[in-house]
């Protein structure tokens, strides 16, 4: 029988564990790995700190986050690790949520299994109640952002936020995120739009209240100039990107240049300085008077720059200059030799901003591209007390930056709140009863998993969740079975009050794309861990020398 627990050792080598015994073992595991995240959902969750094996803190309440960080050794629990990553990449909030889903509805499916129904009934429901339940947000639950315009937008991004460090600041940190995000729009060949969260690069600076950080209409860098003595703001930039080194020009290794006369070493000294010498005047001729290098420059160097008045910048990161090259219309150059052997350096391969200037924030001192010409850019300059605040507060930033691309490419919305966990947990019980096959009891089950959600975020609250999840789901079934108050459907919960309200109408809202994905996701996580129903472990290979110091003495050998 396929539910018999078996363990016995394999003749090929290895232990096999299979039936029962497997599957309740990756159950605990999967159960295990989502009662570390439980705690950190919805607005009033708990943040996590995490210390790694050289004394590193991070201080989180990112499910993604805590659980890349976690050394997961169970083969089943780092199957949800990974649904946190792809959630995150594929979505970028949502991510504790989709762990407590796919763990739940592996428990319930457990207990069927262990009620004597086969896991492939099992699992062809919980694909059947996927399927319907997708379909049941798209008809019933999204809300259309074609005429709700900018405030759908901050709605979702102060929604995103609540449960994270700059949550009550939200107000602030949702307008400035909805600017930077509609501020790097682009448009693709075949006329869509769309918004690339890594235009928005998020700088970090020490000192100062989270209300002290802002928004840059262009691009920041975390870098100087390269010599004091420089222009610290220039108007009406010209900027060179280049990806070669403005050094003293030295032989390449494995050159042998033998002299004779003692004169002409000191020439080739002396063109040895004049090659990189002609290269910067060559580049300075075109008009340039902001020149970014992702290598050095060194001080002999510099003091053409500082007679022609020019600002240079050394050791600038590849990701960086990619981005000024292409928001400032520049053409990044990675050597100035051209088809004939020559070396030029043509005015059509600079960039153009408004100004840059060199501004002290706090201890460190940033560079600020202002206005480039070519296409808008948008940098966001963090201000906290410490680095642990700032790193959760960039991690916010990104995931309410996620949050606002969604919702600007997909353009729909649902109320968030537990609303529609709570709407499909009616309508799933409801399809369960029409249906007379054994996939009826799977359906339930994912229905009632689904009520996790609300469950949680109530416990979550200090509130009293048994209770505010019935008077949830009473509303929710009332919006279902009487067409006259459909508007219901929009109920969430409010976890300040501990009431249940409409969440459409307070501006809690979500993108309908995190929604669906989550379940998908969650779905697929919870099948592939309850199909398995045989591990077999190999041995660990002993890497010890049988021959070394340590066994020789311990049997005495020596």
């Amino acid at each position: 029988m396929a539910s018999m627990s078996t363990q016995h050792t394999l003749a090929v080598g290895g232990v096999r564990t299979s039936g029962k015994e497997i599957r309740s073992q990756n159950v605990v595991a999967a159960s295990a790995v989502a009662n570390i995240v439980k705690s950190s959902l919805g607005p009033v969750g708990l943040d996590k700190m995490l210390v790694d094996d050289v004394g590193d803190v991070t201080v989180t309440n990112d499910g993604a986050t805590i659980l890349k960080l976690l050394e997961v050794e169970h083969p089943a629990a780092k199957i949800l690790v990974e649904l946190a990553d792809l959630q995150d990449q594929e979505v970028g909030d949502g991510t504790t949520s989709v762990v407590i889903v796919a763990a739940e509805l592996l428990k319930l499916a457990d207990q069927l299994v262990k009620d004597k129904i086969h896991p492939t009934s099992v699992i062809s429901g919980f694909r059947l109640a996927s399927k319907e339940a997708v379909k049941f947000i798209q008809e019933h639950m999204t809300i259309s952002t074609e005429d709700l315009g900018r405030e759908v937008l901050v709605n979702a991004a102060k929604t995103s936020m609540s449960s994270k460090i700059i949550g009550p600041e939200s107000e602030f940190f949702a307008n400035m995120v909805v600017d930077a995000m509609l501020a790097v729009k682009k448009t693709d060949s075949k006329g869509n739009a769309k918004y690339p969260v890594k235009s928005v690069n998020i700088l970090k600076a020490h000192g100062g209240r989270g209300r002290e950080s802002r928004l840059i209409d262009g691009y920041g860098l975390n870098c100087t100039v390269a010599s004091e003595q420089m222009p610290k703001r220039i108007v009406g930039a010209k900027i060179a990107c280049l990806d070669f080194n403005l050094m003293k020009t030295k032989m390449k290794l494995g050159v042998q240049v033998l002299v004779e006369d003692p004169e002409k070493l000191k020439a080739i000294r002396q063109r040895e300085v004049d090659i990189t010498k002609e290269r910067i005047e060559k580049i300075l001729k075109t008009g340039a008077n902001v020149v970014l290098t992702t290598q050095g420059i060194d001080d002999l160097c510099l003091k053409y720059f500082i007679e022609a008045g020019a600002m240079a910048v050394r050791r600038v990161t590849k990701d960086d200059m990619k981005r000024i090259a292409r928001a400032t219309g520049a053409t990044m150059v990675l050597t100035l030799a051209n088809m004939e052997g020559d070396e030029t350096y043509d005015a059509s391969m600079l960039g153009a901003a408004e100004e840059v200037i060199q501004e002290r924030i706090c201890d460190d001192e940033m560079l600020i591209i202002n206005k480039p010409k070519a296409k808008s850019a948008a940098s966001v300059i963090l201000r906290g007390a410490n680095d642990f605040m700032l790193d959760e507060m960039e991690r916010s930033v990104h995931d309410s930056l996620c949050v606002v691309k969604r919702v600007l490419e997909s353009k729909s919305v649902v109320p968030g709140g537990g609303a529609v966990e709570a709407a499909l947990s009616i309508y799933l019980e409801n399809f369960a009863t029409s249906l007379g096959s054994r996939e009826q009891l799977a359906i339930a089950e994912f229905a009632r998993a689904l009520l996790v959600i609300p469950k949680t975020l109530a416990v979550n609250a200090a509130q009293d969740a048994t209770d505010l999840v019935a008077k949830l789901r009473a509303v929710h079934n009332t919006a279902q079975t009487n067409p006259e108050r459909a508007n219901l459907k929009w109920v969430g919960l409010d976890l300040v009050k501990g009431v249940v309200r409409d969440n459409k109408a307070s501006g809690v809202v979500e993108p309908a794309m995190s929604k669906i994905k989550s379940l998908k996701f969650a779905t697929e996580a919870a099948i592939t861990i309850l199909r398995i129903d045989d591990m077999i472990k190999m041995p660990r290979k002993s890497k010890e020398d049988p021959n070394s110091y340590q066994n020789a003495m311990a049997q005495g050998a020596l």
